[in-house]
């Protein structure tokens, strides 16, 4: 068991439950999964897609699936079922285990690091967080990556409120700015 997810039922758990707005602990809202996504410049060469998808397996501990476009849109030269990224969906323990990376390993990497934005909820008690490289994941050596690529994280939780998930986060260690 990892440490985050044994902290979510020794600590958070509690936590949550002692405000008084959960009578019971399966009320408590918990980590449902994370999923990361890279968006890759469809028109740059196929060993762009090849090497993010290989960077976001290192980065995840998991094969990830190439996602290809659902439309054509002529303005971004794309076409129908264009290879266009690769994501990865995590659940259980493979998800407890990259978040715990996230918070301890990852977030401290970036240069003037102030905090995760506030405004990433999306109303439904989800978290979304952009990163500009993939570099900043130790998984990755810096020497061997040809181009720099972003990837969104997005946090799906069981809150049905921003403010739940906001306070689940807070509680696992997200350090959110000004808070």
């Amino acid at each position: 068991m990892s440490m985050l997810r044994d902290k979510y039922t020794k600590e958070v758990v509690p936590a949550l439950q002692a405000t008084g707005r959960f009578p019971s602990a399966m009320d408590v809202p918990r980590l449902s999964k994370v999923v990361v996504n890279m968006g890759v410049n469809a028109l740059v060469d196929r060993d762009t897609l090849k090497q993010a998808a290989e960077d976001l397996g290192k980065i995840t501990g998991q094969r990830p699936v190439i996602t290809k476009a659902t439309k054509s849109v002529s303005n971004f030269k794309l076409r129908e079922g264009m290879e266009i990224g690769a994501k990865v969906t995590l659940r259980g323990e493979q998800m407890y285990e990259f978040l715990e990376r996230l918070l301890h390993a990852t977030l401290p990497r970036i240069r003037d690091f102030r905090g995760v934005p506030l405004k990433s909820f999306d109303g439904h008690g989800n978290y979304s967080l952009g990163l500009k490289e993939q570099t900043l994941f130790p998984e990755i050596e810096a020497d061997k990556v040809k181009r720099v690529q972003g990837m969104d994280i997005t946090i799906v939780t069981t809150a049905k409120i921003n403010e739940d998930a906001k306070e689940l986060l807070k509680l696992l260690g997200m350090p959110f700015a000004n808070a």
